[in-house]
């Protein structure tokens, strides 16, 4: 583990910044003054380098402004932080002006300062290498098990010519799959067509599929190539595939098994090489039932199906999709990147994301655009996501947890309170989750059964880690699961912070 570079003339500062970071098992190095910093960054091995650097702005020989202007010109991926007992708006901006991590004002509360050093920290964690290959591969990103899964899946389809189905909810960046599939396929060098069949006419879909010729109607005073032959040695993405017309669904299956096709009004069959890539949101098993979608197209394009998770299934990834949303922002507006205080950071973390991915990117956008200030906290987010947080993170606590465990049912009917919390004490457990369930129904909620989950799962949790003093194993026992579940359900459901200090 690579050091944290603390560098103030203040002896004070440094015994301070010291011991509260190595009680959190980061290593630290003292310095004194900017000159002390260049001098050992030169002569210090790979291994021996800052992960973080902490640093004062006033300081004998070198200040801190200078000394970060020529630390970042030999690293410039080092998170540097500043700190300064004289705030005002000159140091502040010139400190993010000149690559600054975050700007830290004296005197300063240690547990702030901590955990700004850690989130340093854990940037730093990323190598430039991994950074630039993020860069290369920034149309998925995700450390999920689901995403995991899905990225072999791609690998394994990657010397594939194969048809694929495409599966998940609305915004969970279905295209994002088909363009890397395409990207890692033998056909990469050729063209990646892309076409929404449910936001194209009926009466014009055919001959945007497949092309016309000149006179074939009115209008068409030319001759056109259709999707069909701009994706020839390609790949056709074909979106939304649930909402195409049922009679051009028996041209499409005669393409997909013949390889050739006619234009609009054509005599000549036009042959083509195309991999064709379908996806929808939709349920094809049921359309088939329902008379919908040929069930022979349907057996036709599901030769491989890959299913992307909905956001809420892969929480864990909310922070390095952030992180990455607001850095495409801020690159595309021309403005520096906007981060995430912690809070904000937990509330993001825990929010479901009914719209999935598309929906943080757009929320990323607002923030880069209207939030005050460069760091983020939990009042400069949107309202309904604030609202939705705080509906999601109630618990059943209190009173009515040791009435629920003694079996007591003292009150017949709990009373809800404006802001959905139950109110009632020595209720049954079940009549409190059905009030809670009847409030959230009422109140037009998404995702009640996602919510309501949530929270049963992080009452039990949370009780048997209090139980057990801290020790996990111990308390999956007690719950009757597995190890590795309750770290997974401790990590899907954000509770890392909450139980810290039942450890």
């Amino acid at each position: 583990m690579k050091p944290i570079w603390i560098v103030d003339d203040d002896q004070s500062i440094r015994f301070v910044l010291e011991r509260a970071l190595q009680r959190e098992g980061l290593e630290t190095r003292s310095l004194t003054q900017g000159n002390d910093v260049l001098a050992a960054l030169a002569d210090a091995a790979l291994s021996e380098l800052p992960s973080v650097l902490v640093s004062d702005i006033r300081m004998p020989g070198v200040n801190g402004l200078e000394l970060l202007t020529k630390v970042k010109t030999r690293q410039p991926d080092l998170p540097i932080i500043i700190m300064t007992a004289y705030s005002d708006l000159d140091s502040a901006v010139s400190a993010f002006q000149g690559g600054a991590f975050e700007y830290l004002a004296k005197p300063f509360d240690v547990n702030n300062a901590i955990e700004l050093v850690r989130r340093a920290f854990e940037q730093s964690v990323v190598t430039p290498e991994e950074a630039k290959a993020a860069d290369a591969a920034t149309e998925m990103l995700g450390q999920a098990p689901a995403m995991q899964e899905l990225f072999r899946a791609i690998g394994r389809l990657s010397q594939s010519h194969v048809t694929v189905l495409i599966t998940g909810e609305s915004g969970t960046g279905k295209e994002l799959v088909a363009k890397a599939l395409h990207k890692h396929s033998p056909r990469a060098e050729g063209p990646f067509v892309a076409i929404n069949t449910a936001a194209i006419p009926k009466d014009l879909l055919e001959s945007e599929l497949f092309g016309h010729e000149r006179g074939a109607f009115t209008g068409a005073q030319a001759m056109r190539r259709g999707r069909f032959e701009q994706a020839d040695g390609g790949t056709l993405f074909l979106d939304e595939i649930g909402d195409m017309p049922f009679d051009l669904q028996t041209r499409l299956l005669r393409v997909l098994s013949e390889g050739s096709f006619y234009r609009v009004g054509g005599h000549s069959a036009i042959k083509v090489q195309v991999r064709v890539i379908a996806a929808t949101h939709q349920d094809l098993e049921q359309r088939v039932a329902q008379g919908h979608f040929r069930e022979d197209l349907y057996h036709r394009l599901n030769v491989i199906r890959l299913r992307i998770p909905a956001l809420r299934e892969r929480l864990d990834d909310v922070p390095v999709l952030i992180r990455h949303f607001l850095q495409a922002s801020a690159t595309q507006l021309g403005v520096e990147a906007k981060r995430l205080a912690p809070a904000a950071m937990r509330v993001l973390s825990g929010f479901h994301f009914p719209g999935n991915v598309r929906q943080l990117e757009n929320l990323c956008h607002w923030l880069t655009v209207m939030a005050p200030g460069q760091v983020v906290d939990v009042k400069d987010l949107p309202p309904e996501v604030r609202d939705q947080s705080r509906i999601a993170s109630l618990a059943f606590a209190g009173d009515a947890d040791t009435d629920v465990m003694a079996g007591e049912r003292t009150v017949v009917n709990p009373t809800v309170n404006a802001d959905h919390s139950l109110t009632a004490v020595g209720a049954p457990w079940t009549d409190l989750v059905q009030a809670e369930a009847a409030a959230l129904l009422r109140d037009d909620q998404p995702n009640v059964w996602d919510q309501l989950t949530q929270k049963f799962e992080s009452a039990l949790i949370t009780a048997a880690i209090a139980h057990t003093k801290g020790r996990r194993v111990d308390a999956a026992n007690k719950l009757g699961i597995g190890r590795n579940t309750i770290t997974r359900k401790i990590q899907d459901l954000g509770l890392y912070e909450s139980l810290r200090d039942l450890r």
